[in-house]
């Protein structure tokens, strides 16, 4: 007797897509970023909306250009594909995912070979489809030219202004652009005037940086001071009253790489274009003041690398230990405290003997690959194999402290005092 089953299937219920859409803005002016906003509430209620498709969110760059890959939200959407983690991708135009062909259709094949579609709103393009990627080849290249052409506008305006001895930053200490014209902000003129009175009197440039955080100064900007700020300031031939312009140009118009302007392309020099902080005689002054210090202070030899290069952290800030020569020896030093003072970051200078005594202590256990300088005067030493050692070091005593010349000195100082009071 033949004996029939009767077997029942459960219907499986498909995975939703998980779709993922990506926005970008050009400029980070309020309209622009309006429009973001508006982007991202459109596509985030279309893909909740949609059936069969679960949303994984709406990705979005702003103020940052479609030629360069640093688009950190972009990074992050191929990063999440990578992952695994989206299906399908939606986004306006060819023009707001990328300007780069080569960038563009590398972009997609990647993500075709992973099974992930992109879809182009605009020019309604899926790239699944099989004349998909012919169309996207042509659109892209398109987009590609009229980047060019966009690009070679700007600059075609960029040189007129040259021509026409009108500046093209807008952002300067001590000046604030009006009807394309540098106009004096007096409280931000003196400080230039200070930075560059401080600079000739024989201030170091570190010198300068730390008495104007000290002061309470900020830039420009609003930020407290680096070196770099300051050397910028000291060598910026427009506080002369005078221009000097295209010393640096773009690449092209796909990398937006800086260069330097080495007789590549004609620099335009403009005389009394506004009214000068700093007279020429003094700026001349400062920049022959500069090489001078440049000279001395450069040194045939090469630089040396040290045992502890690299390796040593200050834990109350984060930063690096560098070695330091000092009137009473070498000692390591924290580069925030060494530059910014105890103020910035309340560490200690551990001399060089007591740190090579501690590390010679511990040699037996193999190489170091990492020391954190702990407050307190405690170390953490770290081994090759992860182990660590803690060790405590003592702070040397006064006598220890000071060098003959200082005692020297300290005598002379006593003798002159006791003659005078005789």
């Amino acid at each position: 007797m033949r004996t029939i089953e009767q077997v029942r299937f459960t219907p499986s219920i498909p995975r939703p897509e998980r779709v993922a859409a990506y926005a970008r803005v050009s400029s980070g002016k309020e309209a622009m970023l309006h429009s973001l906003s508006a982007q991202v509430d459109y596509y985030s209620t279309y893909i909740r909306r949609h059936p069969g498709w679960e949303y994984v969110g709406v990705y979005t760059d702003e103020a940052k250009t479609g030629t360069k890959d640093s688009r950190e939200s972009f990074q992050r959407l191929l990063a999440d594909c990578r992952g695994g983690k989206i299906d399908h991708i939606i986004t306006k135009s060819v023009s707001r995912f990328a300007r780069n062909t080569v960038t563009l259709l590398e972009t997609v094949r990647e993500l075709r070979n992973m099974g992930i579609s992109v879809y182009f709103e605009e020019q309604n393009i899926d790239t699944m489809t099989a004349e998909g990627e012919l169309m996207l080849t042509i659109l892209a290249s398109y987009a590609q030219e009229e980047s060019l052409s966009a690009s070679e506008n700007q600059k075609w305006r960029i040189r007129q202004n040259f021509e026409e001895g009108k500046p093209w930053k807008g952002v300067m200490l001590g000046y604030r652009l009006k009807d394309g014209q540098y106009v004096i902000v007096p409280d931000e003129a003196e400080i230039v005037k200070n930075i560059y009175a401080d600079f000739l009197s024989g201030k170091g440039v570190e010198a300068i940086m730390k008495s104007l955080n000290e002061s309470g100064v900020l830039t420009q900007q609003g930020f407290t001071w680096h070196r770099s700020a300051i050397m910028r300031i000291l060598r910026n031939y427009a506080y002369t009253g005078n221009l000097l312009l295209q010393t640096k140009f773009r690449e092209n118009h796909l990398t937006k790489i800086t260069r330097v302007n080495r007789g590549e392309l004609p620099q335009y020099h403009a005389v009394g274009t506004h009214e000068a902080i700093i007279d020429l005689a003094t700026f001349e002054a400062v920049q022959a003041e500069i090489a001078r210090r440049a000279e001395k202070h450069t040194k045939p030899h090469t630089r040396h690398t040290y045992p502890f290069s690299g390796i040593m952290t200050c834990a109350v800030c984060g930063k690096h230990y560098r070695r330091k020569t000092t009137p009473t020896g070498p000692v390591w030093i924290c580069t925030t405290y060494n530059t910014h003072g105890k103020k910035a970051c309340a560490s200690k200078a551990i001399p060089e003997p007591t740190l090579i005594a501690l590390a010679e202590k511990n040699a037996h256990r193999g190489q170091i690959t990492a020391v954190t300088v702990e407050q307190n005067n405690r170390l953490t030493f770290t081994f090759a194999d992860g182990s660590e050692s803690r060790e405590v070091w003592q702070d040397r005593s006064r006598s220890e402290s000071w060098t003959d010349e200082m005692r020297a000195e300290v005598g002379r100082k006593t003798r002159e005092r006791m003659n005078k009071d005789a």
